[in-house]
This record gives structure tokens, sequence and C-alpha cells, in this order.
């Protein structure tokens, strides 16, 4: 099972200085992948939960392709109907290429309507949108010129070179929990993304769900993936009152026994819990990612200097 760092590209303290901090560590510390968000249009709705400055994730992926050597680096989640689809289908090729095939593609459909009503996308329509550009990205990294016609593009002989260098594409992963995002993991992803779940949730309700979605589709399960939050704590936290990734150094132990247990293949931690303060210096941040590395994965990281 692989562990990531979910990078926090927002707020107070977000700066090339600290983000290549984030990045450094990340990798110092052994971590296998290092992930970040997307928003287009800081519109009020998305101010409330996430404070400006707020760094692009497609060009600060490109960036983050050379400062990086080994840890792959990617989406947690780029939000699909926000840009055309050949658009990010040519930046993650390109980042995947320039990273050395390092490149993970995570998206949803996202749910900011403000931002939506910006950007001049409907809605209401972003799960038809969503599902009909990835059907477009796929076809994009598999064929050297593709042409497609759809309800929301149609295009004829687009040249797609330079191809991704991983082989058939990066992997995809599908956040969300909706019965649609579900069906959408299954057709389209290699990976299910869920995000802030408790581990007797996902035995017993996330899994089984995608597994009967899988059978009903008649397609193969994907990778279980899940982003949880962060959050460590001197004494054991309420079990019925926390989600994974929460509580002691025994609770979360217990929580990536779990995780292991049901196969998860890639398990992203995410610190921010909302605190807008606690993004003014991401230092805490760092020692909670140092402690996990040394105390429960062992992944051989450096100390933080």
């Amino acid at each position: 099972m692989k562990i990531g760092v979910n990078l926090i590209n927002f707020g107070p303290s977000a700066n090339p200085e600290n983000l290549r901090r984030w990045a450094t560590l990340s990798e110092d510390f052994g971590y296998h992948m290092l992930m970040t968000s997307d928003h287009v249009a800081m519109t009020p709705d998305v101010q409330a939960r996430y404070p400006a400055p707020l760094y692009e994730p497609l060009s600060m992926l490109g960036w983050l392709a050379g400062v990086t050597r080994n840890i792959a680096i990617g989406s947690t989640v780029i939000i699909l109907p926000y840009r055309n689809p050949l658009e990010v289908a040519r930046a993650f090729a390109n980042i995947d290429q320039l990273s050395g095939g390092r490149c993970i593609l995570g998206v949803g459909v996202g749910w900011a309507e403000q931002e939506f009503a910006t950007l001049n996308v409907p809605f209401h329509k972003r799960g038809a949108i969503s599902n009909e550009y990835l059907a477009v990205i796929k076809q994009a990294w598999t064929e050297e010129k593709s042409s497609f016609d759809g309800e929301f593009i149609q295009f004829t002989d687009v040249q797609n070179a330079p191809l991704p260098a991983q082989k058939p594409h990066p992997p995809i992963w599908v956040g969300g929990k909706s019965p649609g995002a579900l069906r959408r993991a299954v057709k389209y992803g290699d990976g299910w993304h869920p995000l802030r779940m408790t581990v007797k949730w996902l035995r017993d309700t996330g899994i089984v769900q995608l597994a009967d979605m899988a059978d009903r589709e008649g397609r193969k399960m994907p990778d279980i993936c899940p982003r949880l939050t962060l959050r460590l704590t001197d004494t054991d936290l309420d079990d019925d009152e926390r989600t994974a990734g929460e509580g002691s150094l025994d609770q979360i132990r217990g929580d990536m026994r779990g995780l292991e247990e049901l196969g998860c293949s890639h398990v992203l931690l995410d610190t921010f819990t909302g605190d807008v303060g606690a993004t003014r210096n991401p230092e805490h941040a760092w020692r909670m990612y140092e402690t996990l590395a040394e105390k429960i994965f062992d992944l051989g990281r450096e100390a933080v200097r």
C-alpha cells in the first residue's frame, strides 16, 4: 500500500518557497505520491472553504515535475467540467513525459455552484460533461490523432503527440461516493478515490457498492485509493466520532492496517481540516508527516532540517 501527501496549495502560507518545501520533505520522508487540489475561480463559495492565494494545479504539477525526483505527482482532484478535455489531456500527457512517467490524474465533477456560473459551465450537467470528457481524455492519450462527436465537444483529426510516458496512460482516480461517481470510477477509472470515511464504512458500504456497480457494468473493480483527513492527537478519540486518519498513533496505525487488509493500493493523507488559521504555518503539518513516516510507515525518511 503506497502512502501519499496532499500538498496544501492555498492559504496564507502558499508561496513558491513553501510549495518547494512540501515537495522536498515529502520525498525526503519517503512518501510515494504528492497530490494537490483544483479551483479556477475563487468565488465566494470557494473562498469560504479555501482561502487565497490558490496555486492552480496544472501549472504547479508541471513545476513539480522538475523539482521532484522520484515521487508520483497528481491531482486530488481536477474538476473536469472547468476545462476543455483536450487541454487536460495535453497538460497531463506533458506532465507525465516531463516527470518520467510519475503522473496521476485524479478527477471529480465539482461542487461550487458560483464557480460553475462564473466559468459559464452548466452545474446540473456536470456529471454528464465529466463522463464525456473522460472518454475524450482517454482517447487523446492513446491515439496519435483523434476525432470526437459528442454532446458537449466535437472535433476532427486532432494531433495528440506527445502521448503520455505511461502505457496505456497515467492512472485515473475518480473521486466521489454517489452512484454516479461509482459508475464513473468503474467505467472510466483505474482507481476509486473517496474522501473522508471510516474503515467500517469503506468495508461495509463503499466497497460493497463499488463491487455491485462493477458487476452491473460487467467491468473489473478499480483500485481503492482513499483520501483521509490526517489529524494526530495525544490521546484516543471516540471511534464513533472520528474518521480514518484521525486520532492517536495507535488509532491511525489501526486504520492503516485495516485499509491494507481491505486491499487499498494507495492512501492519501490530507492535513487540512477546514481550519483556515492552520494554513498560516505548514510546520505542524510537516511534523505530523514526519512522525507518521517514522512511527507508522517506516518510510526511511530524513529528519526535518
